[in-house]
């Protein structure tokens, strides 16, 4: 068995090889990134859903939190005016990090240190490299860091429940029943759009005709109240049956009871008053 003996060349060439694995732009190519940053912010969810292939946004709950992940993060690269490699670079990053929580099942810790390892790959370090490897700077690095530790990291329970947890499917609708008409001829309404029942059709739109009995009882009662003469439809006159003399009599009657009440009150006013002037009439005497 022969061994290979190891080169500063050949170590180079391998370091070099595993750099490019890390940074492969697997995820979005320069072409569909170049594609987005050319676009607007609704441009850019349009464009992502369709390079992500998903079709049921309205109804896919999963979907729409996705896909709202990956247009967050490309307009936050953006507003950090990332160059197109290190744009699909960053997205590359942002669909590990997930597919370490969905596939790999990655705690929230074994997945910061993942991410610690990856960025000293993609990042400055210290140890002598060659200047293109270095894909972000110092402050895009620590930027990128606060980034996913505001995003992914701080609501990473979320993306566990979104993954791991089964949803119920809630079906909304509304049970219609329709009946269908029956052939001509038969005691049916005409057909309707909205597929009314006979019995809501006969009862509020065409009742059904009434029968020959309740017909003439309806035009007898009718009839008898024609026939009523209309001295009894007016009212009485109150005074019929009464002659002048017992309504002067009456008059009489009730005008004297109103006097003598008015007369009794202004008795009883006067007196009073007459008290009141004695009672000062007797202070005066006394002083």
């Amino acid at each position: 068995m022969t061994q290979t003996a190891s080169t500063p060349e050949s170590e180079k060439n391998a370091e070099f090889q595993e750099h490019e694995k890390i940074l492969s732009p697997d995820f979005l190519s320069t072409v569909q990134i170049t594609d987005l940053l050319a676009e607007n912010v609704d441009g850019v969810q349009e464009k992502l859903r369709m390079f992500l292939n998903f079709k049921n946004l309205q109804t896919c709950l999963k979907d729409s939190i996705l896909l709202d992940y990956y247009v967050s993060g490309f307009l936050w690269a953006k507003e950090m005016d990332f160059s197109i490699i290190q744009c699909s670079k960053f997205m590359t990053l942002l669909d590990m990090l997930l597919h370490n929580l969905k596939t790999l099942h990655m705690s929230l810790e074994d997945n910061i240190k993942w991410l610690g390892e990856v960025m000293a790959e993609i990042g400055p370090t210290q140890t002598q490299r060659i200047d293109e490897w270095d894909t972000f700077n110092v402050k895009q690095a620590n930027a990128i860091v606060d980034y996913l530790k505001i995003s992914i990291f701080q609501h990473y329970k979320l993306y566990e429940f979104l993954f791991y947890s089964a949803r119920e499917e809630i079906v909304i609708g509304t049970e219609q029943v329709i009946e269908m008409a029956n052939p001509a001829g038969g005691p049916f309404p005409s057909p309707l759009e909205e597929g009314i029942s006979f019995d809501i059709y006969s009862k509020f739109i065409e009742p059904p005709p009434m029968l020959d009995k309740e017909m003439q009882g309806l035009d007898q009662a009718q009839g008898h109240e024609e026939s009523q003469p209309e001295s009894d439809i007016l009212e009485m006159d109150p005074l019929d049956g009464f002659t002048i003399e017992d309504i002067k009599s009456i008059l009489a009657q009730v005008t004297d009871d109103i006097f003598t009440d008015v007369q009794n009150k202004i008795n009883e006013k006067l007196q009073i008053q007459e008290e009141a002037f004695n009672a000062r009439i007797e202070k005066l005497k006394k002083a």
